[in-house]
């Protein structure tokens, strides 16, 4: 029955173009689009390729800019602050068309608070605890890593100490009692770290970009155990103007008695937008090539359609979707196999910043997006087995797969890719979702709700549930079960 099913699939030449079409269309876009994309920044030498993408330790694409009051300290030791005051300011959209509007305000991921790290150099290993804008105290480290702490929004008291390797944070409300926020391990920290306060903001996200947004933080019982130094400011990866000598948004530091009060912009963190375009977007013609997939598996069924009177209708309609699910795969398989490496290296090719992709991530989203297409071939056979119409059948594949990945890309229903079939879009996330990043609702700023797997297990559940459903129709149509009656008899 599975050879039958084969054998009729490969005598329409129509179902194998619609394959064809489909591979063309996903790999036509993708390489469109990564064709066409030239990334331009302003340095100090003036506008020209952006440069590439600052990593972590991990390999990950990180944001590293911050202000930091700092001095040297070797071995253990540790810093004892209370941020008492957190104030910020964030650019809104224009009110009058031309005219900054800068409001006082903190966004929710500014950062104020305690840091060690083995070097000034962007990139480099840290530890830090801190008080947010929104999100109370929080322990990160190594750009990736994010521990809460208490709720607090207002004054607090934190503490950073070393030994060793070993970094702890604790958190106070009055400074007396304690409350250890975490530890972390800095393998391979060196004797001197340089150890300090340090004030960020990341941008305020509006019109699917980040705008400007700046924090200032009031210091004061500052203790130190183990460095008895000079305070040092540096504006740790701030970007200069075109001219070379002025710094674009810059932070600095005051002192004011026993209090230093230390403003500064950026982030430390993972840069899951800044990082550079990402490999997943090389397939935002996926959705569009799906189409074919989706008329190519309707009118395989509805041209099988008598078949499913004779005997064991069920088991036809599992070799129908079986096939459709495997030639789907292939057809996937290959779009996703050419269009992501090859968009890839048209956009190195073009000195666009890229986000790093290890082979496993990138393997990962060329099978997936072959799984995704599967999950739809036989989502929309099994809808066609269910309605019986095959132009209806057509409109339901399109409005539960492709409409809400188009939707949610142009920022619109960002849900969507929760509850429907196109939540398996997922799977071909190439840059993780972070907690502690805050990201747009859509596609292009690489917001997916779900993680990859998780995302394509709503995909497969959704046809395994519609192919369930008509199986259980199939079996007791009166058709099948004469059929069924005739070959017992």
């Amino acid at each position: 029955m599975l050879y039958a099913e084969w054998a009729r699939f490969r005598a329409v030449r129509g179902w194998a173009l619609a394959m064809a079409a489909s591979v063309l269309v996903t790999v036509s876009l993708g390489l469109l689009i990564a064709g066409s994309a030239r990334s331009t920044c302003v340095t100090g030498k003036g506008e020209g390729p952006c440069p590439a993408p600052l990593v972590g330790p991990d390999g990950t694409a990180v944001r590293d800019k911050y202000y930091f009051v700092h001095q040297p300290l070797q071995g253990n030791g540790s810093i004892t602050a209370r941020v008492s005051d957190l104030t910020g300011q964030v650019r809104l959209p224009d009110a009058v068309p031309g005219v900054r509007n800068v409001k006082e305000g903190v966004v929710p991921w500014a950062k104020a608070g305690l840091l060690v790290r083995q070097s000034l150099k962007q990139g480099t290993p840290y530890a830090a605890v801190m008080l947010t804008g929104a999100h109370g105290v929080r322990m990160q480290y190594n750009y990736t890593h994010d521990l809460p702490g208490g709720p607090h929004n207002g004054p607090q008291w934190l503490r950073l100490t070393r030994s060793g390797d070993t970094i702890t944070g604790y958190e106070s409300d009055e400074g007396q009692t304690w409350t250890e926020v975490g530890t972390v391990k800095l393998t391979g920290l060196p004797d001197t770290v340089q150890i300090g306060l340090f004030v960020t903001s990341p941008g305020a996200l509006w019109d699917m970009a980040q705008a400007f947004a700046q924090a200032t933080a009031t210091f004061d019982r500052i203790t130190l155990r183990g460095a008895d130094g000079s305070w040092r400011g540096d504006d740790v990866g701030v970007v200069m103007e075109s001219d070379g000598e002025t710094p674009h948004h810059p932070g600095g530091v005051v002192e004011s008695g026993d209090k230093l009060i230390v403003t500064g912009g950026g982030d430390i963190g993972p840069a899951s937008v800044e990082g550079g375009i990402r490999a997943d977007l090389t397939l935002i013609g996926g959705a569009v090539g799906l189409i074919p997939v989706l008329v190519a598996a309707v009118t395989f069924f509805r041209r099988g359609l008598d078949s499913m009177a004779g005997p064991h209708p069920v088991r036809r309609l599992a070799a129908q979707a079986a096939v459709i699910g495997a030639v789907a795969f292939v057809a996937g398989l290959v779009a996703s196999g050419a269009v992501v490496p090859a968009g890839l290296a048209l956009l190195r090719a073009h000195q666009n910043p890229v986000q790093p992709i290890t082979l496993g991530t990138e393997s990962r989203v060329i099978v997936g997006y072959a799984a995704l297409t599967t999950a739809a071939a036989v989502l929309a056979l099994s809808l066609a087995a269910l309605v019986r119409r095959g132009i209806v059948a057509v409109g339901l594949g399109l409005a539960l797969v492709v409409v809400p990945y188009l939707l949610v890309s142009a920022g619109m229903a960002p849900w969507l890719l929760v509850i429907t079939p196109a939540a398996g879009f997922a799977i071909t996330q190439s840059v993780p979702a972070f907690s502690h990043v805050d990201v747009g609702p859509s596609l292009i700023e690489g917001y997916y709700p779900l993680p990859p797997w998780a995302g394509l297990g709503v995909a497969f559940g959704y046809a395994a549930l519609a192919l369930g459903a008509a199986m259980a129709v199939h079996r007791r149509t009166p058709g099948s079960r004469s059929a069924n009656h005739q070959e017992n008899a």
